[in-house]
């Protein structure tokens, strides 16, 4: 954060990548997606109020940092362009989909981006052991399925994938090691010899509710780009 040193990295590399991008390649909208444990603050505290910028966020919560509630949608003229899925424990390879599916693609439809950043953090994984979540490497792979067809159908395939946490080293290397077959195209089976959780995973319909209205998302239809994402330019110097 600006004011105060905290998270498990000295710089924000998917903050840094997107201004590169921005300042560099000629990209204007880019879309982060953070599937961490852990709430993506610095990245959205960087961001809250960049229109140009739209963060998409699935994290525990209670969790540490203690911050990244659904009711956290950006300031200003970037307000709606911070996404949070603030899960309960226990939510697994289920619910995560549903998030991306549900949430996170409607909502990149109507941002238009021309380059997606993954936030990589393999510690919602059911072995971590810092966490409480339920996902699988075969849920892991699902979600980085669904972002390669978002790429596709909205930025010609730009998607980079940058490692974050995960604290159970076999999960950690194993799933990487899935994420790369996955980028390549490789039709085999998830490189997972730890299976899925044996927890019952949790509903979380009441929260998606919550969300869907938050950021005025119904099922099935899809909205123009709201002026504030486009209306960023001089602003912000790109």
């Amino acid at each position: 954060l600006a004011y105060q040193g905290m998270g498990f990295c000295l710089f924000a590399n998917v903050a840094v990548a997107a201004r590169w991008a921005q300042k560099h390649h000629g990209v204007q909208r880019v879309l982060i997606v953070d599937f961490d444990v852990h709430h993506g603050n610095g990245t959205q505290d960087i961001f809250y109020d960049d229109p140009s910028v739209l963060f998409f966020s699935t994290h525990q919560f209670p969790y540490y940092p203690g911050t990244g509630a659904a009711t956290e949608l950006g300031m200003n003229q970037a307000y709606g362009s911070t996404v949070n899925v603030p899960f309960p424990p226990h939510v697994g390879d289920k619910g995560y989909l549903e998030a991306f599916q549900r949430v996170l693609a409607p909502i990149a439809r109507r941002f238009r981006p021309e380059l997606i950043l993954l936030s990589a953090g393999y510690d919602a994984h059911w072995l971590d052991p810092l966490a409480s979540m339920g996902l699988s490497i075969d849920g892991y792979a699902q979600l980085v399925r669904e972002l390669m067809a978002l790429a596709d159908e909205l930025c010609g395939g730009r998607l980079v994938c940058v490692l974050e946490g995960g604290y159970h080293l076999q999960v950690l290397a194993h799933s990487v090691l899935t994420t790369f077959q996955v980028l390549r195209g490789e039709n085999s089976a998830p490189s997972d010899p730890f299976g899925p959780s044996p927890a019952e995973e949790r509903s979380v319909n009441a929260l998606f509710g919550q969300i869907k209205t938050l950021h005025n998302i119904r099922d099935n239809t899809f909205y123009s780009l709201p002026n504030r994402w486009l209306d960023w330019g001089d602003e912000f110097g790109i």
